[in-house]
């Protein structure tokens, strides 16, 4: 893109009566860009999910041009996003988001997917003086840590991700839970979380069992769930993973009365077809959520703009796109307010605007350390003929849950 333009604009001559001077036609020149660099996971484990928040974040950006760019400080400045490839690798993580405020000279950052890049990305932007904006990491560690230059904007912390669906297992009745998870930040915290929002509800943690980065084989640990008598299974990993686990429990004939998947709304997941009846999930982008927003677009305006833009997307718009695109629309507001894109004046405005900001995913806020507060997701569940419904709190319920699930065996 280019980072300059010319407007040409035609001045009337002024004849002065004494002078016989003429104006000389002017040339405006167009503020800079504003330049983002992000990260986008071509491969790996997070490379589905990572390439669905890049879509969210290119619709904000169609979204802020057409509209000639943010206004900083009375000048409108259109955004030019640097785009990087971290294959889903920690180690890689590091050395492209220096590259990117060195060489690429970028004015702010989004953060990579999920918890463990986010992390390692957050160790660079701190150092370098860079303001980030994170729109998928929800390790509580991360905020933890005495970052000054980050904000999740429509991310809630990992503690607070199980409370919806665990609430509602409680509620049917359910009394074992088996939790396997995969050694990575996000999936450890979310099962810790889920043990203590368990326990909390009175329930049995009849397995709690980590297994490493790149498993394939969880046939064991399906068994072993099995064996203790598990109701509610409630393994906390990353898509692939999910998506293994449930053919190889349909291959091993193996179910529980109550499935959480953690991304069992995405277009990927249900991709699978029947065998995600009766699974539940959380999103915070679906029909059935609709938030009165006042920052950027609406559900309707954002579908028009993803269907305008990934005419041949494999996949639909998903929550993760949702949060991204949401980020987008914060830091916008966070730049404007500040008139600037420095770091420190990012994280006084993104303070500012906590709790008067409500996006497409959801009601922003945050506390002085940058975390998220208000996005907490609704309880999802795949419903024969209905597929995908809201079915936990009551205050946003279209449907009752369907419990307990039936056997393989049972199922039309």
């Amino acid at each position: 893109m280019t980072s300059r333009r010319r407007i040409l604009g035609t001045i009337p001559v002024l004849c002065a009566a004494l002078s016989g001077f003429a104006s000389v036609p002017a040339l405006a020149q167009a503020a800079p860009p504003i330049r983002i660099g992000m990260t986008v996971s071509s491969a790996g484990a997070f490379a589905l999910a990572s390439q669905s928040g890049t879509r969210g974040v290119d619709i904000w950006v169609d979204e802020v041009n057409a509209r000639g760019g943010i206004d900083v400080g009375g000048r409108k400045r259109k955004v030019e996003l640097v785009k990087l490839d971290d294959r889903s690798d920690k180690q890689m993580v590091t050395r492209v988001y220096e590259k990117l405020i060195t060489d690429d000279k970028v004015d702010v950052l989004f953060g990579p997917f999920g918890s463990t890049l986010t992390g390692a990305a957050a160790t660079v932007t701190e150092r370098l003086a860079k303001f980030m904006v994170i729109w998928s990491a929800a390790s509580d560690q991360i905020y933890q840590q005495g970052f000054k230059n980050i904000v999740s904007a429509t991310q809630m912390p990992v503690s607070a991700v199980p409370s919806m669906s665990i609430e509602l297992a409680a509620k049917l009745g359910f009394k074992k839970i088996a939790i396997p998870y995969s050694d990575e930040p996000f999936t450890a915290g979310m099962a810790e979380a889920s043990k203590k929002t368990a326990e909390g509800h009175g329930m049995q943690v009849v397995m709690f069992d980590r297994y490493p980065k790149g498993q394939k084989d969880f046939s064991t640990a399906l068994q072993k769930a099995k064996a203790l008598g598990a109701e509610v299974f409630y393994p906390c990993s990353y898509e692939s993973d999910l998506i293994s686990m449930i053919g190889q429990m349909k291959q091993l004939n193996i179910f529980f009365p109550f499935t959480y998947i953690h991304y069992g709304s995405t277009p990927q997941f249900l991709e699978i077809g029947r065998d995600a009846d009766y699974i539940y999930s959380q999103t915070l982008f679906h029909p059935d959520i609709n938030w009165k927003v006042n920052a950027g677009y609406d559900r309707e305006k954002f579908l028009n703009a993803y269907a305008r833009l990934n005419p041949n997307a494999s996949f639909a718009a998903d929550f993760q796109t949702a949060q991204a695109y949401g980020a987008g629309v914060i830091l916008e507001q966070m730049i404007a307010k500040a008139g600037s894109t420095d770091a420190a004046a990012l994280k006084k405005a993104a303070l500012e605007l906590s709790g008067k900001l409500t996006v497409l995913p959801g009601e922003y806020a945050i506390d002085a350390t940058g975390k998220q507060l208000k996005m907490v997701t609704p309880t999802m569940q795949v419903q024969p003929g209905k597929g995908l419904v809201a079915v936990w709190p009551p205050a946003v319920a279209t449907n009752k849950p369907i419990s307990p699930a039936p056997g393989w065996n049972e199922r039309k």
